[in-house]
């Protein structure tokens, strides 16, 4: 049976994490390792994983905060199975995940990716629905009864247009991960550049909607956030979609450049962020959002 790592990059609520962890414990496939890499400082969490007493997880706590994208990449080196979740330390699996995962790659093997079905939750743990995610699915994610294996141009045009992966839930190929790893120049839109990365490498994914396996925790945006509504994220989605588009381009790619171009969810998302930059007075985040929202050039996908 091939090896099985949950990785679990840790940095933020101690009581949602530890629900995560519980949650990986309880699958039903008891075949796996759990290493949980600390890039926090609170005081009991240590402690508590020592409790734990269970020989399938790995706890280490990182001398310094390296921040979100150099503690994925380092999730990514230190995994060593043939197959690896990257799981948010907020979400939660459904205790057939990993059988789920297993019989998918058994109908697959050595496939890149696998996108599971996904139940949305809010803060408190209750299911949600929110406008972010009824867009992910009516408008840019594929209709798939039951399973279904994407790959290449079409894929990539897919993704690009809007990313409708819920990235903490997908299973990835160990080798190919720890191959490509993260891009260390991207800190918002890293998941997307590296499924993008393994397309062009050739790899595929398996869509499964036939059964939810996960739970993806999405937070509401606080109104009195100034981070959330300056639009800075926005500059760096830019970046990326300029330089992916080139790079489709080079490959004969047209539809998936295009689409880069395009950026339509990227964009919507800018649209949905200003009134809440109004609203509050951020007069730079109203600019770099409307630039990025209504962006002129952007060729229609």
């Amino acid at each position: 049976m091939p090896g099985f790592d949950f990785m679990l990059p840790y940095y933020g609520d101690v009581k949602q994490m530890q629900d995560a962890v519980r949650s990986v414990l309880a699958q039903t496939d008891p075949d796996f390792r759990l290493v949980v890499i600390d890039d926090g400082r609170e005081p009991e969490v240590p402690g508590w994983f020592e409790q734990l007493g269970d020989p399938r997880v790995e706890y280490q706590r990182n001398e310094q905060n390296l921040g979100i994208t150099k503690n994925f990449q380092k999730c990514v080196r230190l995994s060593e199975a043939d197959h690896v979740v990257i799981m948010g330390c907020d979400d939660l699996l459904h205790p057939h995940y990993l059988e789920t995962v297993r019989g998918i790659l058994a109908e697959h093997p050595g496939v890149g990716m696998v996108q599971p079905g996904v139940e949305v939750i809010d803060g408190r743990g209750q299911p949600v629905s929110s406008l972010v995610d009824q867009t992910k699915r009516r408008l840019y994610a594929p209709k798939v009864e039951g399973r279904r294996l994407m790959g290449g141009e079409e894929l990539a045009a897919s993704v690009l247009r809007g990313n409708w992966l819920y990235f903490p839930s997908i299973t990835w190929r160990g080798d190919v991960l720890r191959t490509v790893n993260f891009r260390d120049e991207y800190s918002v839109i890293q998941d997307l550049a590296l499924v993008v990365d393994l397309l062009e490498l050739g790899e595929q994914m398996v869509v499964d909607s036939g059964t939810t396996v996960f739970q993806y925790r999405r937070h509401a945006v606080s109104e009195s956030s100034v981070q959330a509504f300056s639009g800075t994220r926005f500059a760096e989605a830019e970046r990326y979609f300029a330089a992916v588009a080139a790079r489709m381009d080079a490959r004969g790619w047209s539809r998936a450049a295009r689409a880069a171009r395009f950026h339509s969810a990227s964009r919507l998302h800018a649209l949905t962020m200003l009134p809440g930059a109004i609203k509050r007075g951020q007069s730079d985040g109203v600019r770099r959002l409307a630039r990025h929202a209504l962006a002129r050039g952007a060729g229609i996908s």
